[in-house]
């Protein structure tokens, strides 16, 4: 299934110091996979402009960097994408030789390889080492293990169903991952590669991050309008923090700040992003960006917020100083998460 993309955002954001590569000059670039144009944008931080685009296969979607900034590594999947209200059974059956993780090279701007990744990989999170990739699984209700050197899958671990977010905890021994139908988090122990326990959240939890200390995690829940506060060690919910009203605002992606005193969450079809006081749990503010921002990340130094607006076919810069938009960047076709 491929009900995330009724949302027509599918941009990924990586960035210096917080998942991206550093350019010969000592800048950054932002690297933006384009769901319906199957390519990806790169962006130059400095001049905010898109200065490369590169093809990469059907429905680029998860993204992130190697640990040495040299690699980038991309989702992509052969299964058709389903509108709101679409009937699956009459779509194109799904293109299973399009399921991989494409290997980009930053520095030669091409894809080098694909490696195998399991049925429809939406998500995934590298291993601390950056050995390992945990890819979800979108139609098989399952969490693949890749061997990034061997290109193998060397072990599948049943999740709840439509898994999305896939997040290692700051220690790699925990993996975390949400089921948006079940209304679950999965808990993979890293080195056991077996699920330990499941924790229910709430209504189609999308992402999670994890504190810098690993003793907490928050979880964005789409459907409820709110984010869940779960204490990692204890494997259950234990605060609930209020955005805005369910179907209205949607929380989508999280994110730290450098300092980790605030996380930010993009909220779809609300327009918005969010601010929470980590020390508080409160929500400091709230600022409009764009056509249903999806994914988000920070500049390295925390001062810009980088939003996916998919209908606009853009991303947003955002002042983080004075909470405005202060320009759109044109990109490719249906930009996805970050």
């Amino acid at each position: 299934m491929a009900r995330r993309v009724v949302l027509v955002i599918v941009l990924a954001l990586l960035l210096a110091g917080c998942g991206g590569t550093l350019q010969e000059s000592g800048g950054y670039r932002i690297y933006v996979t384009n769901e319906r144009s199957g390519d990806l944008s790169i962006i130059d931080a400095a001049t905010h402009e898109v200065v490369a685009t590169a093809p990469l296969g059907k429905r680029p979607r998860g993204i992130h960097a190697s640990p040495d900034r040299q690699t980038i590594y991309v989702a992509l999947s052969g299964s058709p994408i389903a509108g709101p209200g679409v009937d699956e059974s009459t779509l194109p059956p799904p293109d299973k030789k399009a399921d991989a993780i494409g290997v980009f090279d930053v520095r030669e701007n091409k894809l080098l390889r694909l490696i195998s990744a399991g049925s429809d990989p939406e998500e995934f999170d590298l291993s601390k080492d950056g050995t390992l990739l945990y890819c979800s699984n979108e139609d098989a209700a399952q969490t693949s293990i890749v061997d990034i050197a061997t290109g193998r899958v060397i072990a599948s671990i049943a999740v709840g169903p439509e898994p999305e977010g896939v997040t290692t905890s700051p220690d790699g021994k925990l993996v975390f991952v949400t089921s948006e139908e079940a209304g679950t988090v999965t808990v993979i122990d890293a080195q056991a590669r077996k699920a330990i326990k499941t924790i229910p959240v709430g209504n189609r939890p999308r992402d999670v991050v994890f504190f810098p200390d690993g003793s907490k995690a928050y979880v964005t829940r789409e459907n409820d309008g709110v984010i869940s506060l779960v204490d990692v060690l204890k494997h259950q919910p234990v605060q609930t923090i209020e955005l805005g009203p369910a179907g209205e605002i949607k929380p989508m992606s999280v994110i730290l700040s450098p300092d980790a005193a605030r996380a930010y969450v993009s909220t779809g079809r609300g327009k918005r992003v969010y601010v929470i006081d980590t020390a508080t749990n409160m929500v400091t503010a709230s600022f409009e960006v764009g056509e249903r921002p999806w994914g988000i990340a920070l500049s390295p130094d925390g001062k810009i917020l980088y939003t996916a607006n998919g209908p606009s076919n853009d991303v947003s810069v955002v002042d983080l100083a004075t909470e405005t938009v202060i320009k759109k960047i044109k990109v490719g076709n249906s930009p996805w998460g970050v």
